[in-house]
């Protein structure tokens, strides 16, 4: 190889760095169940309670269901489902679990299906990875860690959201969950 064409190689080397997508987020997998994106919100101290947001994939060709899970940071972690029924807003414990079909992806966002650690033992804060177990009727107990964004978050870091900040001035009035 000449020098001009090594000069050329490592200038589209560059080129493709520079340009590539941010780094994806910590992918876990457990059986034919795929864990990504998960992460959380800050909280302020004394905070009891936190959510827990992620994205879950059956590869498989069998249904899964998410049944439960725990956190060292809090005394439980329960699957939580939020609705709007005739204009009220309502959240409940998925008692039954989460089904996740095969082939399907399911997302634990804001505003839907989403993890509640319940009894937090102290506050979450921005940059922590906080590590926790989830169990799945099949693919059984799975741990990974929520990264933890800015108190306003509404996605990950890298998803529309750099930095997991948000501007709270330009939220409209309402529940920030």
């Amino acid at each position: 190889m000449n020098m001009t064409a090594i000069l050329q190689f490592l200038a589209y080397a560059l080129l493709v760095l520079m340009f590539a997508a941010p780094a994806r987020a910590q992918e876990v997998k457990a059986g034919d169940i795929v864990i990504t994106q998960a992460w959380s919100r800050a909280t302020p101290g004394g905070a009891k309670v936190a959510g827990g947001y992620l994205t879950i994939e059956n590869r498989g060709s069998a249904p899964d269901r998410l049944i439960g899970g725990s956190a060292d940071v809090a005394d439980k972690v329960q699957v939580h489902e939020m609705a709007t029924n005739n204009g009220v807003m309502t959240m409940r414990p998925l008692d039954k679990g989460l089904p996740i079909e095969p082939g399907k992806t399911v997302e634990l966002a804001p505003g839907s299906y989403h993890l509640m650690l319940l009894g937090l033992k102290s506050p979450l804060k921005q940059g922590d990875k906080v590590p926790v177990m989830l169990e799945f009727e099949k693919a059984g107990k799975v741990k990974f860690s929520l990264d933890v964004q800015g108190v306003g978050a509404q996605a990950p870091a890298g998803a529309g959201n750099e930095g997991g900040n948000m501007d709270m001035k330009k939220m409209p009035g309402g529940m920030k969950m």
